[in-house]
């Protein structure tokens, strides 16, 4: 047994044991923030272990890393925990953010310090047991958990007295496919017998699981469905702008994007190739809409948080355009700008959480003339603001060309035409993230602004937000230090869509096969 057989479970468990630690700590003066500023820093040096040790000449397919003990017997339920190229950089970062919010709470939450970072610890142990588990049950467990301390966070730290009717929104959205997705799992073990994700997707790609397409397809709807509401895909994001409106901003900076989008390109594609590849199409269509539907909304919004909710619905829309593609670019593209939309929108909603503490108001029409105040936070803004637009040596730039190029490549009909309609938003992104630079920072004082005498970033603050922009400089102009391990997952994905593509019956034939007879791009 060695380092490599454990390292997942220490960096799930890690977190745990610093929960359970803070919860017998005294809340007195700053102990709870150093507590957890120590647990989350060890967290992250544990998840560095991950790309320092990855074998890149690994079988693909292969799950590295690997921990697999029977826990129950019947039903067959294993501790299986494994990573790949798909999951490994989400859970560097997971664990680069945690200590970004703790710093950045540091005086945000000033009452029930306790609960907040006990909670804000068990958010991430479900986090990261998501991207970890390669049992069904084991990540249905997961899941669920990830569900309570968002609840509770926004519900107890909300900023104003919509925060439980918020929370209560969040989890009916979240709970109710949940439920449908657990009959989903216990359907699949009742026709495979087992829970075990490599040997599922071994089934499916043998096309074994069930002769019954109908129940085949039930299934795989239940699980998308599931997985759609945590994105959210439009219109599945009743839930996002009221939640992201009132949760902390340690708690916003993990709130959309990761989980559900992870969970698509691990379970539903790896379970439900074909009936992914079916209905392929019409989340394309989709993620187009959404991309220009919340830049449109983002355009007209006051209130700084609700412009980054809608903005974060046109962000994780492009994800889900590039991922359904099923291209290599797509694709990669797909899962390099889920980790874009965790530093870029980290680094945004934390410099909002920075304004709100000094001002009390995220309403646009009280600022102005911020620049000559606060030159460093208005730095960053602009910094963060090229990122997300997607400025060429910056990490936006990367992922959105991969994803418009791939969609482009799509064998699917009518890609020529989402994609043409999703790259308007990037004219629209431009658009309301300038717009909100120019309101706050530039023109005239605003009454928050000229009435409030607020000081610039401190020694903390700096040392919260430079590491996001570094990683944004990183990731942009060294991409292929990223991409390695992603193009593994890409690669497989979509090698596995061009079979379902090759050996589809010609009664089902669809634009794809045409344009690949005609030598059209695949």
């Amino acid at each position: 047994m060695t380092i490599d057989h454990s390292i997942l479970t220490i960096i799930t468990f890690v977190p745990l044991a610093g929960a359970l630690l803070l919860a017998i700590l005294p809340d007195k003066g700053k102990t709870m923030q150093w507590g957890a500023l120590a647990i989350t820093l060890l967290t992250f040096v544990c998840t560095l272990h991950l790309p320092a040790h990855y074998d890149y000449s690994a079988a693909a397919g292969s799950y590295q890393f690997d921990t697999d003990h029977s826990w129950i017997s019947s039903p067959a339920i294993h501790y299986h925990l494994g990573v790949d190229g798909l999951s490994m950089w989400l859970i560097v970062l997971t664990g680069f953010l945690a200590p970004l919010g703790v710093l950045i709470s540091w005086r945000a939450i000033d009452s029930r310090k306790k609960l907040f970072y006990i909670l804000f610890l068990l958010q991430q142990v479900a986090m990261l047991g998501i991207f970890v588990s390669l049992d069904l049950f084991l990540y249905y467990a997961f899941w669920e958990l990830s569900l309570v301390p968002m609840t509770l966070l926004i519900a107890t730290f909300g900023r104003t007295e919509n925060r439980r009717r918020a929370a209560i929104k969040y989890f009916l959205y979240a709970f109710i496919p949940s439920a449908i997705l657990l009959v989903a799992i216990l359907w699949l073990y009742v026709k495979t017998g087992t829970f075990d994700l490599p040997t599922l997707a071994g089934f499916a790609a043998a096309n074994s699981i069930s002769p019954n397409s109908a129940a085949l397809w039930l299934a795989s709807l239940a699980f998308l469905a599931a997985f759609a509401v945590k994105v959210p895909i439009f219109p599945l994001h009743g839930w996002l702008s009221d939640a992201i409106s009132e949760a902390p901003t340690a708690a916003v900076m993990v709130l959309a994007g990761k989980l559900g989008l992870y969970s698509i390109l691990r379970f539903s594609f790896g379970i439900f190739p074909q009936q992914s590849h079916r209905i392929a199409p019409l989340m394309i269509a989709l993620g187009a809409i959404g991309i220009v539907y919340g830049a449109l909304i983002a355009l007209v919004q006051k209130d700084l948080k609700r412009l980054a909710a809608y903005g974060t619905l046109g962000h994780v829309s492009v994800v889900v355009l590039g991922i359904f593609t099923f291209t290599i670019a797509g694709l990669d593209g797909g899962i390099y700008q889920t980790l874009n939309e965790g530093i870029g929108g980290g680094a945004l909603f934390m410099l909002l959480g920075l304004l709100y503490e000094r001002y009390g108001t995220y309403d646009m029409r009280e600022f102005g003339g911020l620049a000559a105040k606060l030159p460093w936070i208005v730095t960053l803004f602009v910094i963060t603001t090229l990122s997300v637009v997607g400025l060429p040596i910056l990490n936006g730039f990367v992922g959105e060309f991969l994803v418009f190029s791939g969609a482009m490549q799509a064998s699917f009909a009518h890609h020529v035409m989402w994609t043409a309609l999703a790259t308007t938003g990037v004219i629209l992104t431009a658009a309301y993230m300038l717009m909100m630079i120019q309101r706050v920072f530039y023109g005239s004082l605003g009454l928050k602004s000229s009435a409030v005498t607020a000081p610039d970033l401190d020694a903390r603050e700096h040392l919260a937000l430079w590491p996001v922009v570094a990683v944004m400089l990183a990731m942009g102009v060294a991409s292929p230090y990223w991409m390695r391990a992603i193009d593994e997952a890409g690669t497989r994905i979509a090698q596995q869509h061009e079979s379902i593509e090759s050996t589809a019956p010609p009664a089902e034939a669809t634009t794809s096969n045409v344009h690949a007879a005609e030598g059209g791009p695949r």
